[in-house]
């Protein structure tokens, strides 16, 4: 998917969050979106795929060189972040089976395979509620990176992972880059290490004057 964004700003009362900001997003990349906690880096992920209105600015979608309307975007999305809700009160089975039914998965992987690449062979039949938080993030990370979505924005991934989780990470994200747009927002530059262009939130935000 192809993102256009132009003059884009975003707007909470009176305090800009970034302002001017005119950038393309291509299909194959994979573009880290960097700042400090609070300087709107999950703001502006929201705004680019179009969960969020921007206050100023526009922003153009498209998928094989065909025009999509905003309200077409959620369908080409996955989305992982750790303020994600999962259904907690469903088995691992039972929250695949009804996942999938909105979100399909790449085409190859079953669920028992998503399973098998999530290493939650011993959790299918346990409530979601009883996960670890790295096992929640796991699980929140495969459903994203295992769907069939051209478009993957993944804010803060690693939160919630030890060593191994973070280098499982690195190895699915690699093995589903390929012909996405990826968009991840981050702090932390071993998060960010496959992605081959860089957007600092705070190159965008209005200065206060002298």
């Amino acid at each position: 998917m192809q993102i256009d964004a132009t003059g884009l700003g975003k707007r909470y009362q009176r305090d800009w969050i970034y302002r001017g900001l005119t950038r393309t997003f291509r299909p194959g990349s994979a573009t880290a979106v960097l700042g400090p906690n609070g300087a709107g880096k999950s703001t502006l992920l929201n705004t680019l795929s179009g969960q969020l209105l921007p206050t100023e600015g526009t922003l153009a979608y498209a998928r094989a060189g065909r025009t999509l309307a905003v309200e077409d975007v959620p369908q080409h999305l996955a989305y992982a972040a750790p303020y994600l809700d999962l259904l907690e009160e469903l088995t691992l089975t039972e929250l695949l089976r009804f996942h999938t039914r909105f979100k399909p998965l790449r085409p190859g992987i079953t669920l028992d395979g998503l399973v098998g690449l999530m290493y939650l062979e011993g959790a299918r039949g346990r409530l979601v509620r009883e996960f670890s938080s790295g096992m929640k993030q796991r699980l929140k990370l495969g459903l994203a990176l295992y769907a069939d979505a051209p478009l993957l924005l993944l804010d803060e991934p690693t939160t919630n992972l030890d060593a191994t989780g973070a280098a499982w990470f690195q190895e699915h994200v690699r093995a589903t880059r390929a012909g996405r747009t990826i968009l991840l927002s981050s702090n932390v530059p071993a998060e960010y290490a496959f992605c081959d262009e860089e957007l600092a939130v705070t190159d965008f935000q209005p200065r206060p004057p002298r």
